[in-house]
């Protein structure tokens, strides 16, 4: 079971590991892009000390082309070769970690000897089964889109002294790929660069630089598209790339008749637009031609179409839908309860918080804050300090029912504690407990509507947050979802009985989410407590 501070880790690492992967982008040489790789691999997001890239160069061999993490190393090993033949040793007989590959202290020692230069030191044995040993070996390949194989990275020392476990392993995997397109592109970029060159040059220069642009525009792995620049016309694709045509679904003849503008998905319109056209970037959706949408990379770049002649749009358009599809699971996960699939705590505080306010709304309609006009709010704000969450223009404040402004309805937080969950788990065991709560989880999501939350606090507490509700329709609901939990449940071939109690809290302006979750528990325990009397008076 998740700890509380779990998802908020994960988050951060999340938004670290994701601003590691956006510097790839930003170098522009190859080797710029391979130092930056290496550097990437020792910041905090992936946790290592140590990385070296060992490129594959022309004739197949491996050169360590980059060092981060350590001068010494740096020092004893850049710019040294090792054989393809020993590499390709090393990663078959590695343990498969997905893509990566695991080589062990106990079985790292027939390596000593062959060419490829290393850094490692002998050390003491492990102390415990995932503990990190000096001659342990980890290595990232990086391949093209056609299975080429680009680039090593090897990383070292991981910071917490253990073997990386599955969320290590994913973000290190992920961050490869990464890293591989950045290669890819660096590579691609330097190829343009250089057929840009040659196209300032003389009338014979040129041609045999239109050539050179013309094999690295179609048969590019990304997609590859020039549009025209002014005019009426602005912005219409003139030529696309097969590349392209395969990503989106079309034919040439057809993507001619469009232009990005007409392709990209509503949601990402003032994304495309706020993209300039020389060396902008933007990622956003792009329509197939079954009606689907992928996520790309579009880089741009104006260039004239010959000597002195019009200039035309350049644009790159890069495939992200696998790093966008890891990056929602990786945020879904670290969101969500691992159970029972439900938001959690910290999910549940952010839907909250994004509903209140830290100022309770004025009965008489001002739009001061602390007695200052509405023209001065913003600045009273920033005078004293940060806010727990900055007041937005627009802003419709939330009210309990019975508060004056309301219109008698309000945003309900119905606390819910099972009653005799413990004594399941104590008779029957966790599986049986854990099969109780994915099946409660269930039945409260069936009975509230779409737009509702229900969301998980842990061990056997949940939280619904049901807006537009007066008290009694509130109470109503709760009467209904603990009506639908009472039912038995079947778990192994027994039937098991769980009761609920619950507690309604209003959610205002004012009140900080820690409040308003407060409010709704100390509600609920007073339910539990008059129940439970309620039942000894009667027995």
């Amino acid at each position: 079971m998740e700890t509380e501070t779990e998802p908020y880790v994960r988050l951060a690492s999340l938004r670290e590991l994701h601003q590691v992967v956006a510097k790839l982008n930003t170098a522009r040489s190859m080797a710029d892009t391979l130092q930056t790789i290496a550097d990437g691999a020792v910041d905090a997001a992936l946790g290592f000390q140590l990385a070296a890239v060992n490129l594959v160069k022309p004739d197949g061999d491996l050169m360590v082309a980059a060092v981060a993490g350590n001068d010494d190393a740096e020092a004893a090993i850049a710019g040294r070769t090792g054989s393809r033949e020993s590499w390709e040793r090393r990663l078959d007989m590695g343990e498969h970690w997905g893509e990566l590959r695991f080589i062990p202290y106990t079985e790292g020692w027939v390596l000593d000897h062959d060419d490829v230069p290393q850094w490692h030191i002998t050390g003491p044995a492990p102390r415990y089964p995932d503990e990190w040993h000096p001659m342990d070996r980890l290595f990232a390949p990086m391949y093209a889109l056609d299975g080429e194989l680009l680039a090593v990275l090897e990383v070292d020392r991981p910071r917490d002294g253990r073997r990386p476990g599955p969320w290590g392993r994913e973000a290190l995997q992920l961050y490869a790929s990464q890293a591989a397109i950045a290669v890819s592109n660096a590579r691609l970029r330097g190829n343009m660069q250089r057929a840009l060159v040659r196209l300032e040059r003389d009338q014979q220069a040129l041609r045999a630089s239109e050539e050179s642009f013309r094999q690295a525009f179609e048969y590019a792995p990304s997609g590859m598209a020039i549009a025209e620049v002014g005019g009426e016309a602005n912005g219409r694709l003139i030529k696309v790339n097969d590349a392209l045509c395969r990503l989106l679904g079309r034919p040439g003849a057809v993507l001619r008749r469009y232009s990005f503008a007409d392709l990209v998905h509503p949601e990402d319109t003032g994304v495309l637009l706020r993209t300039s056209a020389e060396g902008g970037r933007a990622e956003l959706r792009l329509a197939r031609r079954d009606g689907s949408y992928v996520w790309v990379s579009l880089r741009n770049s104006v260039v004239a179409d010959a000597a002195d002649g019009p200039q035309v749009q350049l644009t790159h358009v890069e495939d992200i839908e696998e790093r966008k599809r890891h990056e929602l699971a990786l945020a879904h996960r670290a969101s969500h309860d691992s159970l029972t699939g439900l938001p959690n705590s910290a999910e549940l505080k952010a839907r909250l918080g994004g509903r209140i306010c830290d100022r309770a709304p004025d009965p008489f309609g001002h739009a001061g804050v602390h007695g200052l006009p509405a023209a001065g709010a913003a600045d009273a704000f920033e005078g004293f300090g940060t806010p727990r969450r900055r007041l937005y223009d627009h802003h419709e404040h939330v009210v309990a029912p019975d508060e004056p402004g309301g219109d008698g309805k309000g945003l309900a937080v119905l606390f819910c504690d099972l009653d005799g969950f413990k004594s399941i788990n104590d008779r029957f065991g966790h599986v049986c407990g854990d099969a109780v709560l994915i099946e409660v989880a269930r039945r409260l999501e069936q009975g509230v509507r779409d737009n509702d939350t229900v969301a998980r606090l842990g061990g056997d507490e949940f939280v619904v947050l049901a807006e537009g509700l007066g008290p009694a329709e509130a109470s109503d609901l709760a009467v209904r979802l603990r009506n639908g939990i009472i039912p038995p449940i079947r778990v192994e071939g027994r039937a098991v009985r769980v009761g609920a109690s619950f507690g309604i809290g209003w959610a205002a302006c004012g009140m900080t989410t820690e409040e308003v979750l407060e409010s709704a528990d100390q509600r609920m325990y007073v339910e539990k407590r008059s129940r439970s009397q309620g039942r000894r008076r009667a027995g």
